[in-house]
């Protein structure tokens, strides 16, 4: 096996920029790209190998054929032929809906599908762009409705300016919101299953209001309030630095400037890194070599033992994260 690189699945969306086409040198006369999901087992929305001898198969295809070799022994005795995690590039040109998305146990329950807990990593804002996570104040399910329906929800989450480097940890059940100048990446438990509360009552190409999910979002919401919902951490160079890590994945950033290797021999998973700058070499104890630039995501597997990274001059920076 060897590193895999896959096609990305561009998506349209009423609030989509410009900005992942040229931030992943992409040829396309698409508009208003809102996501390039770049690695996703999702039905309907399977990634395709796009190098080596496999290029062409579905992720799930990969999955099967390979089994523990590619996601690990635990992981492929907790998820089965599924993938476990969903990678997105998220460009915000406008204010997406305020949202949330239910954990596994009701995700189970409402849609035979697995929960959304889910991060973000800023890699550029705009001047002036924010993003919303977690409550600033309490409230009562019955007060949520309300607010909802008086157009008020805004007024009680938390809004952070952003810049880039920020990181914004969302277990299942935390209301959010992307702010339009907000482009991210996005780390997910393999799900699609989102309840929209609010869409500050904008109106698509055909005049209509998008459907809210209020009674669903109501019972999915946890009402904690915290006192910071911003995932603070320390920026060094050459180092790896975890980001979170929870039951779902585990996710470091990379500065670099200097070549370092890195040893999954007692790793029982996959590893996904996601260029979020610059670019770099990454070869793999099999003589695998395999070039990374600034909005490319790749894929080892399991039975990755260990690499070198060798950053270009300019230095790269890359999110690492597996289960």
């Amino acid at each position: 096996m060897y590193p895999l690189k896959f096609e990305p699945i561009l998506k349209q969306t009423l609030w989509g920029g410009d900005k992942i086409e040229s931030f992943k040198c992409l040829n396309t006369d698409l508009k208003g790209i809102g996501e390039s999901w770049e690695i996703s087992g999702v039905t309907d929305n399977e990634s395709v190998v796009a190098n080596g001898t496999d290029k062409g198969l579905t992720l799930s295809e990969l999955v099967r054929k390979y089994r523990e070799e590619l996601v690990g022994e635990s992981n492929y005795a907790r998820f089965g032929n599924e993938f476990p995690l969903l990678i997105k590039f998220i460009d915000a040109k406008e204010d997406l809906s305020i949202q949330v998305h239910p954990n596994d146990n009701l995700a189970k329950k409402r849609h035979n599908s697995k929960g959304k807990t889910e991060m973000w990593y800023v890699i550029s804002a705009d001047k002036g762009a924010k993003l919303r996570s977690g409550l600033s104040e309490q409230i009562t399910p019955k007060e949520y409705k309300e607010r909802v329906y008086n157009n008020t929800i805004t007024d009680v989450l938390q809004e952070y300016d952003i810049n880039a480097g920020d990181v914004f940890f969302l277990p299942a059940g935390r209301i959010h919101s992307i702010g339009a100048g907000a482009f991210i990446a996005e780390i997910q438990q393999t799900s699609n299953i989102t309840y929209r509360i609010y869409d500050f009552n904008r109106k698509d190409a055909d005049g209509k209001t998008r459907e809210l999910h209020t009674d669903l979002a109501r019972e999915a919401i946890n009402y904690e309030v915290l006192d910071n919902y911003r995932t603070e951490y320390e920026a060094e160079k050459n180092e790896p630095v975890e980001l979170v890590a929870c039951p779902y994945f585990t996710t470091s950033i990379y500065d670099m400037t200097e070549e370092i290797g890195c040893d999954y021999s007692e790793l029982d998973s996959f590893v996904i890194f996601i260029c979020v700058e610059g670019g770099c070499r990454i070869k793999d104890n099999e003589g695998n070599v395999i070039e990374m630039k600034a909005g490319e995501t790749i894929l080892l597997p399991a039975t990755t033992q260990d690499v070198v990274i060798t950053p270009n001059e300019n230095g790269v920076k890359l999110l690492e994260t597996y289960v």
